[in-house]
C-alpha cells in the first residue's frame, strides 16, 4: 500500500513539474524572465539585446506567451514616440527564486565539466 501511495505522489510531482515545463519551455523563456529578474523594467529593444540569437517576431511571441500567462506586465508609456515597457508580475517574480538555483546549477555544473 505505501508503494502506490508513492507511486501517487510521484505522478503529482511529474505533473507540477510538466505544468511547469509547458509555460517555461523553449529556448527563450527562461532567458526572458532571467533578464526580467535582474533588470526589472525592460524595453523591447533592452530584452532583445539580453536575449542573444532571438528574433524580434520570436521575442514578441514569447513576451504574448509569458503574459497570458499572468508572469510578464506589458506597459505603453505615454511618451513621444511610444514606448513599451516589460516587467515580471508579482506572480512572474515567484520565478526569483528558481532563476537563481538554475544560475548557480549552471555555474557548478560547468566548473564540473571543465575540470578534468
Amino acid at each position: 500500500m505505501a508503494d502506490n501511495k508513492f507511486q501517487v505522489e510521484c505522478k503529482k510531482e511529474l505533473m507540477a513539474v510538466h505544468d511547469a515545463m509547458d509555460v517555461l519551455s523553449g529556448k527563450w523563456k527562461i532567458s526572458i524572465v532571467a533578464t526580467l529578474c535582474y533588470h526589472n523594467k525592460r524595453r523591447f529593444s533592452d530584452i532583445l539585446n539580453d536575449v542573444t540569437g532571438i528574433s524580434n517576431k520570436m521575442l514578441s511571441k514569447e513576451l504574448k506567451d509569458l503574459e497570458m500567462n499572468k508572469l510578464v506586465k506589458r506597459t505603453v508609456l505615454n511618451t513621444q514616440p511610444i514606448m513599451v515597457q516589460y516587467e515580471l508580475t508579482e506572480y512572474g517574480m515567484t520565478l526569483k527564486t528558481v532563476i537563481s538555483y538554475l544560475s548557480d546549477w549552471g555555474i557548478a555544473h560547468r566548473k564540473k565539466i571543465i575540470e578534468k
